[in-house]
């Protein structure tokens, strides 16, 4: 068996590790975003051959090769939203944030 060395990093569930990866915190939170929403899409096409994804998520073909290679510079969050529609899939967004006295105040909302 072989030991690690060094400095081992662990992202805590919840965590961010585009953020972990250096890059700026707006533009982690917009990465990881799309990767969930990524992460979504192909829960909903697995077992479908791409060209079948395509019909579902109202895309072409290509598009679901690129979802499913990972692709994520090529999506824009609004275009996943999108074709988690055309998947049938409602969406819930929650945003969050600290009160002045540090207390964490959420917001959720669905689409109809």
């Amino acid at each position: 068996m072989t030991k690690l060395r060094g400095s081992t990093h662990i992202t805590a569930v919840g965590g961010n590790v585009f953020a972990d990866l250096g890059f700026p915190a707006a533009e982690a939170a917009n990465l990881k975003v799309r990767s969930q929403l990524m992460t979504e899409l192909c829960d909903v096409i697995a077992g479908n051959t791409q060209v079948e994804a395509a019909l579902i998520l109202g895309v072409s073909q290509p598009r679901v090769s690129d979802l499913v290679r990972g692709k994520i510079g090529l999506f824009t969050i609004d275009a996943l939203v999108n074709m988690l529609a055309h998947g049938g899939v409602r969406i819930r967004v929650s945003a969050a944030r600290r009160s002045a006295r540090g207390k964490l105040r959420r917001r959720t909302h669905s689409a109809p």
